[in-house]
């Protein structure tokens, strides 16, 4: 390559950089949501987290830069009962004096017929188990909504070992869902 040609390639390339396919990154907004639906002797209840962040960078064209990011204050947890939310810290569920947080992050993206599933790592109590989540996201002006939902089992997660491993009291899966309002950076 003569000197000429390779500076005109170098320029070439310097100008391709910032054009590199990244994801939008977004701030969440007041207005979103992070909850859970159980059940409890064959009767659902409803629960939600009041404290978490979430790292969220995603573009529904360029999946492969996507990347969500999130960590949970498990102490946070109302479900509206006062006996549950006075269980749910201790030791027998979320045991929060030796694991505070819950985090879950992206290991990837892919298509599953017309569904975006995230899908990645959670960890909760100490143990890391892949989790996967179906995404809907839907821009909207300069920000955008994100809608996720999935089921963990609660038992792969320790979550109400000993006594309440019994799955006709407290069922085994947990319904996650998360109602997102964004804001582009």
């Amino acid at each position: 390559m003569n000197r000429l040609t390779h500076r005109s390639f170098a320029l070439l390339l310097a100008l391709a950089a910032p054009c590199v396919a990244s994801a939008a990154d977004y701030t969440v907004q007041a207005g979103s949501t992070l909850g859970f639906t159980s059940s409890f002797q064959g009767s659902n209840f409803d629960g939600q987290f009041n404290k978490w962040t979430a790292a969220i960078s995603y573009d529904a064209a360029k999946l492969a830069t996507s990347k969500f990011d999130v960590t949970v204050d498990l102490s946070s947890a109302k479900t509206g009962d006062s006996d549950r939310d006075g269980a749910l810290p201790g030791p027998d569920f979320f045991d929060v004096a030796k694991f505070p947080q819950a985090h879950f992050v992206t290991t990837g993206f892919h298509q599953q017929g017309n569904q975006v599933m995230a899908d990645g790592t959670l960890t909760l109590r100490g143990v890391t188990k892949p989790v996967s989540l179906n995404v809907t996201f839907k821009p909207q002006g300069n920000g955008a909504t994100l809608d996720v939902s999935g089921s963990v089992n609660r038992l792969d997660f320790g979550v109400g070992g000993g006594q309440y491993k019994d799955t006709s009291v407290i069922g085994a899966d947990v319904k996650v869902t998360a109602h997102l309002v964004l804001a582009a950076k």
